[in-house]
């Protein structure tokens, strides 16, 4: 089932939650809506529920109108970020809970129940309470009990947000797996981008209540269309620099960008990731002048398979951030002090105006 949400605003006394929203989910497809706290995207989930109504806008199904529809007749499926499980219920009861409320015969809700106990892998365990449950196995039970109705989509607000970094990953492998095989319209909401890019068939990037960018995941962060975007999608260091003849310049360091070709310079604004910079002892070969900019190594932080360098160009106070493989900074022994030269794979920059990605 498709989803269509069209110029939907929704205001909280003064406070604009959601202004002139529109977008489509596609027929089978996991969206995830990715944004900071306050951004709009569980307003968005709870209005397309049916949990909120929204001040202006339509919602719409397969191109029937639902807007003013109550949220038990739209056969969706709703799993909340604290499992909002019914503590005094076994995992069969809570996951039975929606299927007795529609009068369903005791033979098809053990029926049912069972099935979806398999899906999720915790079939035996029907009789415990919530309590004997981890936080993963509860998170599905919840899954489970959304499914139980046979909705026609199924919409997560932050499933994973309350479970261990461990688990987090497991769960979201598990779900995406999931989906898959059962093909279900699905639209969930973080604020985890690795989350988001791991999951999702397309991302909706949110802010203040506007939608700031939408693609695939591959399209958000390589081709990122506002510096929110830009900056919102992990670390990043930022400098003004200026555009001229095709090429963009860092620290005076010239960067093909084809996008201005005009002699007249503007100021622009100039993104680079950590980890599409390269860096090495200043000593070595492919450091020549003008190519590269020298720095002096002022921290290193060790962060599992990745080392970050936090360097300081000669002659500035500010500090330039470069991720690199464990194994190759300790390669290079990196430390504090270390004299080395950065330049960069690739860059983003924005103009005052038209925004362009090298």
């Amino acid at each position: 089932m498709s989803i269509h949400i069209r110029n939907v605003t929704k205001r909280f006394g003064s406070f604009t939650a959601l202004d002139d929203v529109s977008l489509e989910v596609a027929d089978g497809g996991l969206l995830a809506l990715l944004g900071p706290s306050g951004s709009g995207k569980t307003t968005l989930l709870r209005i397309i529920a049916g949990l909120e109504h929204a001040d202006s806008g339509t919602i719409e199904e397969d191109g029937a109108d639902i807007t003013d529809l109550h949220a038990r007749s739209r056969e969706v499926g709703f799993v909340f970020q604290h499992y909002a499980l019914f503590r005094h219920m076994s995992v069969f009861e809570n996951v039975a809970f929606g299927l007795r409320v529609r009068k369903t015969t005791d033979a098809d809700v053990r029926s049912r129940v069972e099935e979806l106990l398999r899906l999720v892998r915790l079939e035996g365990l029907g009789g415990r309470k919530p309590s004997q449950l981890s936080g993963g196995q509860r998170q599905r039970v919840a899954l489970a009990r959304a499914l139980a109705i046979r909705p026609k989509i199924l919409l997560l607000d932050e499933p994973f947000g309350a479970l261990d970094a461990k688990v987090r990953v497991e769960l979201r492998q598990w779900l995406r797996r999931l989906h898959d095989e059962i093909g279900m319209t699905s639209v969930f909401v973080t604020h985890d981008q690795e989350e988001a890019f791991e999951l999702a068939d397309r991302v909706v990037v949110m802010n203040q209540g506007r939608i700031e960018q939408e693609g695939s995941p591959d399209e958000v962060f390589d081709r990122p269309a506002t510096p929110f975007v830009m900056d919102f999608l992990g670390n990043v260091n930022v400098y003004h620099g200026r555009v001229e003849n095709g090429r963009a310049f860092w620290h005076g360091i010239p960067i093909d960008y084809p996008e201005y070709p005009h002699a007249q310079a503007r100021d622009a604004r100039v993104y680079l990731r950590p980890h599409e910079l390269d860096i090495a002892p200043l000593a070595e070969s492919w450091n020549r002048p003008g190519t590269s900019l020298s720095a002096r190594v002022v921290r290193v932080t060790r962060s599992g398979a990745v080392t970050r360098l936090a360097c300081r160009p000669h002659g500035s106070e500010a500090e330039l951030h470069v991720d690199v493989p464990a194994d190759v900074a300790r390669s290079w022994n990196f430390e504090p002090g270390t004299n080395v030269a950065i330049k960069p794979r690739r860059a983003t920059v924005f103009l005052p105006g038209p925004e362009y990605v090298i």
